[in-house]
């Protein structure tokens, strides 16, 4: 018998084995979850909490490769999903943490990968599981990624969990869009290692400032490309950006594609650094989607984002358009959530973090403080500022955003009590807290006062720009 028949008949065999819990269903008929999702019917999903039960198979869940496994998914009396995934740990500095994140793909009866619309959410085959660990709120992504929806700049669309694996509870998670080339997320061209033509190659791509992918950390002509001016502006400095090649990934994408984005990122920092930078032809205009640079400031000014600008900066380039800047990703260290350089502080500008930690290797490109020379930008920054704090990020916008989770998760159905009893850990400090509350209630009230004395710097402070 070949392996692959082998582990087939392994999966289907634990499967049918799986134990039933009141509100969970045995996979024993993959074929027909199809249709339970079909009849799925997902009414307030975005304040409801999900059920989900991952069975492991007798397997070891590892940081690679996926192992295959079984879920469900329900809520109340309702299963959404039942059927094949294969799921790994995930994350960086987060596998320290006991309570660990896991990404994963769901599968169809031959262990494909398969698109499936989980907990009412555009279907997909990749998806993670985050576990707020250190942020003890546990809402600082699900509340910034909301945030970003809501004034128009697409973020991972989300929804509360409760996980079981192998029937061990294993607390309150996130269940998160992956951040890709999609239709129903990053929605540019496919890019294809063929077209290399003037009318193809100009998207979609999408790049992201971060760390290196490669096991060993390095930045290589395979993964990245480098600027070529330093975080000053400098072409001859020697503290420069990497910039990783998201999509098309290193193995797939052609050397011509490469050459064109690297060229692209060249000639728009190369017209920023310029003298000739604010003129409406040829200067960085030309370049980017102003708006969306816009927006990407106000977010990660608006949470002081430790890693902001720096770290999981993604941006995208459609065929034939202009660079955008987003999704925005990773705010868990976001709201006062970090004690070192200034992460704790309401009254600093995140984009200034290379003068609070001159000796930190990943840096914030000099594109901010450039940008702010541009009266231009600045009056249209100051403007849309104005306008969302008249709405969707007034003070009591924000404050009953943040008492609405809270009532979900600890009055209504009692999802964080039961996560932090799961995980006592509201007396003492996770890295890299700035403040230990003893409690949930205090915890949430340090995030909203956080934000109200956020909130007011920054009318101020953006008002002097």
């Amino acid at each position: 018998m070949a392996i692959k028949d082998i582990m087939k008949f392994f999966i289907f065999f634990n499967m049918i084995l799986i134990s039933c819990s009141k509100d969970e269903i045995i996979i024993d008929d993959i074929e027909n979850n199809d249709e339970i999702s079909e009849k799925f019917n997902c009414i307030n999903c975005e304040d409801s909490i999900f059920i989900f039960r991952i069975n492991t198979l007798g397997g070891e869940i590892v940081d690679e490769p996926k192992i295959p496994s079984a879920l469900t998914v329900s809520i109340r009396d309702s299963i959404q999903y039942a059927g094949n995934i294969g799921i790994e740990f995930r994350g960086e500095t987060s596998q320290w943490f006991e309570k660990k994140s896991y990404g994963f793909e769901t599968w169809d009866r031959e262990y494909n990968d398969a698109d499936y619309n989980l907990a009412g959410l555009p279907e997909e085959e990749d998806w993670i599981l985050y576990g707020p660990y250190s942020d003890k709120s546990l809402i600082r992504n699900k509340l910034i990624y909301e945030i970003s929806n809501s004034i128009g700049m697409y973020a991972s669309r989300t929804r509360y969990v409760e996980l079981f694996i192998n029937e061990k509870y294993q607390g309150l998670y996130i269940l998160m869009e992956k951040l890709k080339r999609d239709k129903n997320r990053i929605n540019i061209s496919k890019l294809e290692n063929s077209e290399i033509n003037e009318e193809l190659i100009s998207g979609g791509y999408i790049i992201k400032i971060d760390k290196s992918d490669m096991e060993d950390g390095s930045y290589t002509d395979y993964n990245s490309f480098q600027s070529q001016f330093d975080v000053f502006g400098n072409e001859n400095g020697d503290k420069k950006i990497n910039f990783n090649y998201e999509y098309p990934k290193p193995g797939e994408i052609h050397a011509n594609q490469k050459n064109y984005i690297k060229n692209y990122f060249y000639e728009f920092e190369l017209s920023l650094a310029s003298n000739n930078f604010k003129d409406p032809v040829n200067g960085f205009r030309k370049y980017i989607d102003e708006d969306s640079f816009i927006d990407f400031f106000i977010l990660n000014e608006l949470s002081n984002n430790v890693d902001g600008y720096r770290l999981s900066t993604y941006l995208h380039k459609e065929r034939n358009e202009k660079l955008v800047i987003g999704p925005i990703w990773d705010f868990n260290l976001s709201f006062g959530n970090a004690d070192y350089c200034g992460g704790e502080r309401y009254d600093v500008w995140c984009f200034k973090f290379n003068e609070r930690c001159l000796g930190d290797y990943w840096n914030v490109p000099f594109w901010w403080n450039k940008l702010l020379e541009d009266e231009k930008f600045v009056n249209k920054l100051k403007n849309r500022w104005l306008y969302l704090r008249s709405n969707l990020l007034s003070d009591q916008s924000l404050e009953e955003l943040i008492n609405k989770k809270y009532d979900i998760l600890y009055n209504r159905t009692g999802a964080a009590k039961r996560n932090f009893d799961r995980w006592e850990i509201l007396e003492n400090y996770i890295w890299p807290n700035s403040y230990v509350g003893g409690n949930y209630y205090n915890e949430i009230e340090f995030l909203k006062n956080w934000i109200k004395n956020r909130t007011l710097w920054l009318d101020e402070s953006i008002n002097d720009l």
